[in-house]
C-alpha cells in the first residue's frame, strides 16, 4: 500500500503562516504538518508517498530531502497550482493511484498517528474517515445507512441543520483499492473533469460515486481520535492546542479562559457554570425568537435595568446590567480610590479592575481558607472599602447570615463602602445564606454595593450578563456613564425579560447542584490524596496532599482522560501547599471526575 499527499496548494487564507511555504510545512508542536503525517504512515507500514507539489514546490522538497526519512517519496508537479484545485492535483497522479491500493490525505490535516494504522487494519477495502458532525466543522458531510456505508455526500449549500444530528464530517483521509482507483473513481473523475473543469475538487466524485448501489464505498467512523483541518490562523491556534504536548498542553487551554466547544470530549471543571439550567423549554424560546434577536438592536440602559428588576425584585432605579459581572466590577473599579480589603486568594478580576487602590489583604489560610468575621471586622477598621466574595471564590466558604449583616451594618455605620460578590449565592443552603439583593437591604445600607454574576449561575456564560446594585443613586449613575448603550445583546436581554417565567425551574436547579455538590463532597473524600474544603458555591477548593503536585495532577487529567480542572499554583494566598478548584457538573461527569482521580490513584 502507497499513499498519496495533495500539497500543490498556495493556503492563502493562512496569511504569513503560509508565505514562504505550502500548508504541510506549518509547525504545530515543532513539526511540520508533512513530518507528522509520514509518522503516521510509517506507523503503519507504509514504505511510499506520492506527493503531489505546486506552490513553493522547491522549498518543500528541500525541506523533504533535509527531514524525512525512512520512507520513499515521488513527486508529481501541478505547474497550475494557481489556477485549478485539488481535483486536477490528483488527476496528475492518476497512473499512481491507479498502480496500488493507497492512502489518501489531504496536506492541511493534523491528526493521531494512529488513524493511519487503524484505517490500513480496517477489513472494508475502500474507506472514507469521518467523524460524527460537530458546530465547529466546515466543508462536505456525508449521510450512512444502517451498514455504514456513504450514500450521499453533501456540500455545504445543501446542509440542513435539522438533519445535522445524522450527519458525518469527512475528515479528508481515504483508502481507495486499487481495484475501486480503476474500476470507479477514475473514469468518473475523468468524466467530471471533462464535463466541469479543473478548478473543481475530488470529492464531488466521490459524491457521484456514492449513488452507485456497488461502489462499495463505507464510513471509517472516528471514535474520539483527535484530528483537526488547518484553513486558517484560527485553526492553526486550535490545533496547537489540541495537539500540544506536556507543559504546553494545560498551559495552553488555561490561556484560552473559555471557548472549548471547539474541543470535542473536553470535560471543562475549571469554569463555574450551573449544569441544570437553563432548561429545554427556555432554549427552545431563546432558538425561535434567534433571528429577530440576531437581527434587531438591544435595548438601552434603561429598559435593561426594568428587566433586571423584574428578575431581582429591586427597583429599576437601583440595578445597573453588564456584559458580565467583570464589565460592572470594572466600571466600579474606576470610582473606587483609597484602601480596600479583601479576603486572599480572591477572585482577580478585583485586583485587576482596582489600579487606583492600595489593598489590605485578609489571608484566609490563617481561618482555614474560610471567611471569618472577625478577621473582615478587623481589616475593615483600616480602610476605606471591604470587598467580600460570598460565597468566597476560590473556596466556596460562606459568611452565614448573621454574620454577613453584622459587617455590613459594621461598614455603613462608619461610612465605609462594602461590596458583596454574591455570584455563588443560590447555591448556598437556604438556611445559612442571605441575599442582599433587594430594595429593603440596598435602602437600609447605603454604602451597600451588590454585585452578582448571571452567567454562572444560570448556566448562560455566552450571554455575558452580571448585574450591579446599590441604593447610591450617585455611584449608579456614575456607573451608567461609564458603559455604552447597548453594553448587551439582543439574546441576553431576552434572557432577563423571560427569565421571570421559569423561576421555578431556576429554583430546582439551584436544589439539584445542592444535591449533586453533598454527593461529590463524599466521593471526592475517598480520594486518598485529596483534601476537600467544605463549599456552599458550585465546587470545590482541594488541596493535593501527596503523590502529585497540583500541575501534575492537572496534566494527568487533561492528556489521559481530557478533563480539564483549575490548577492554583501560582495564585495569590497559594504559597504553601498544592491547591486546584473543582467545579461541580452533572451526575454523569462527576462520576467520570472521580473515576479519572481514582485511576491516578493506582497509578494507572
Amino acid at each position: 500500500m502507497q499513499a498519496i499527499m495533495l500539497a500543490a496548494g498556495m493556503g492563502r487564507r493562512l496569511g504569513k503562516y503560509t508565505g514562504e511555504n505550502t500548508k504541510c510545512m506549518l509547525r504545530v508542536g515543532g513539526r511540520t504538518l508533512l513530518e507528522r503525517a509520514v509518522e503516521a504512515l510509517k506507523q503503519a507500514g507504509i514504505s511510499k508517498l506520492i506527493l503531489v507539489v505546486g506552490y513553493q514546490a522547491a522549498n518543500l522538497k528541500k525541506s523533504v530531502a533535509e527531514h524525512i526519512q525512512g520512507i520513499e517519496i515521488e513527486y508529481v508537479e501541478n505547474p497550475d497550482f494557481a489556477t485549478t484545485n485539488n481535483i486536477y492535483s490528483l488527476w496528475l497522479a492518476r497512473e499512481q493511484l491507479a498502480a496500488d491500493d493507497t492512502i489518501l490525505l489531504e496536506s492541511d490535516l493534523i491528526f493521531e498517528p494512529g488513524l493511519i494504522r487503524s484505517l490500513v487494519q480496517h477489513p472494508a477495502p475502500d474507506l472514507a474517515t469521518v467523524a460524527r458532525y460537530e458546530q465547529w466543522m466546515e466543508g462536505t458531510v456525508t449521510l450512512l445507512d444502517g451498514q455504514d456505508r456513504i450514500v450521499e455526500f453533501l456540500e455545504k449549500k445543501n446542509f440542513a441543520f435539522s438533519q445535522a444530528g445524522n450527519y458525518f464530517k469527512t475528515v479528508n483521509i481515504y483508502k481507495f483499492s486499487r481495484e475501486f482507483s480503476r474500476r470507479h473513481y477514475l473514469p468518473f473523475l475523468e468524466a467530471y473533469i471533462a464535463a466541469y473543469g479543473q478548478n473543481e475538487y475530488y470529492e464531488q466524485v466521490l459524491k457521484a460515486i456514492a449513488h452507485l448501489a456497488h461502489s462499495g464505498l463505507k464510513a471509517f467512523k472516528l471514535s474520539g481520535e483527535k484530528w483537526y483541518e488547518i484553513d486558517d490562523s484560527q485553526d492553526l491556534d486550535i490545533a496547537e492546542t489540541l495537539f500540544a504536548e506536556g507543559e504546553q498542553q494545560l498551559a495552553r487551554y488555561q490561556q484560552r479562559y473559555g471557548g472549548y466547544w471547539r474541543f470535542s470530549g473536553l470535560l471543562d471543571f475549571c469554569y463555574l457554570v450551573n449544569p441544570f439550567f437553563p432548561p429545554p423549554a427556555l432554549q427552545e424560546k431563546l432558538k425561535y425568537f434567534f433571528e429577530s434577536l440576531v437581527t434587531q438592536y438591544p435595548s438601552g440602559l434603561r429598559v435593561q435595568a426594568i428587566c433586571a428588576s423584574r428578575m431581582f425584585n429591586v427597583d429599576e432605579s437601583e440595578i445597573v446590567v453588564g456584559n458580565g459581572a467583570a464589565e460592572l466590577i470594572q466600571a466600579l473599579g474606576r470610582r473606587t480610590r483609597g484602601t480596600v480589603a479583601m479576603s486572599v486568594p480572591a477572585f482577580n478580576e478585583y485586583f485587576r479592575c482596582f489600579p487606583d487602590t492600595k489593598f489590605h489583604r485578609v489571608e484566609a489560610s490563617q481561618f482555614g481558607y474560610g471567611l471569618s468575621k472577625d478577621g473582615l471586622l478587623q481589616a475593615a477598621e483600616e480602610v476605606e472599602t471591604l470587598v467580600l466574595v460570598n460565597p468566597d471564590n476560590p473556596s466556596g466558604a460562606l459568611l452565614d447570615r448573621n454574620d454577613l449583616l453584622d459587617v455590613v451594618a459594621y461598614c455603613d455605620q462608619r461610612g465605609k463602602r462594602v461590596i458583596v460578590d454574591e455570584s455563588f449565592m443560590d447555591f448556598a443552603d437556604p438556611e445559612r445564606g442571605c441575599s442582599l439583593l433587594n430594595s429593603a437591604w440596598l435602602r437600609e445600607f447605603r454604602n451597600l454595593v451588590v454585585i452578582k454574576s448571571i452567567s454562572k449561575t444560570y448556566g448562560v456564560p455566552g450571554l455575558r450578563l452580571g448585574i450591579l446594585a446599590s441604593g447610591d443613586p450617585e455611584l449608579l449613575a456614575g456607573v451608567r456613564r461609564d458603559l455604552p448603550v447597548w453594553n448587551i445583546n439582543s439574546l441576553a436581554e431576552y434572557f432577563l425579560q423571560i427569565f421571570p417565567a421559569f423561576r421555578s425551574r431556576y429554583e430546582e436547579s439551584c436544589e439539584r447542584v445542592r444535591g449533586e455538590r453533598a454527593r461529590l463532597q463524599r466521593e471526592l473524600g475517598q480520594i486518598p490524596f485529596l483534601k476537600t474544603f467544605p463549599s456552599q458555591a458550585n465546587y470545590f477548593l482541594c488541596e493535593v496532599t501527596a503523590r502529585f503536585s497540583a500541575t501534575d495532577l492537572a496534566r494527568i487529567l487533561l492528556s489521559k482522560h481530557s478533563i480539564l480542572i483549575k490548577d492554583l499554583t501560582g495564585k495569590d494566598g497559594f504559597e504553601r501547599g498544592q491547591f486546584i478548584r473543582i467545579a461541580i457538573r452533572n451526575g454523569a461527569d462527576n462520576d467520570q471526575l472521580i473515576a479519572a482521580l481514582r485511576q491516578a490513584n493506582r497509578g494507572a
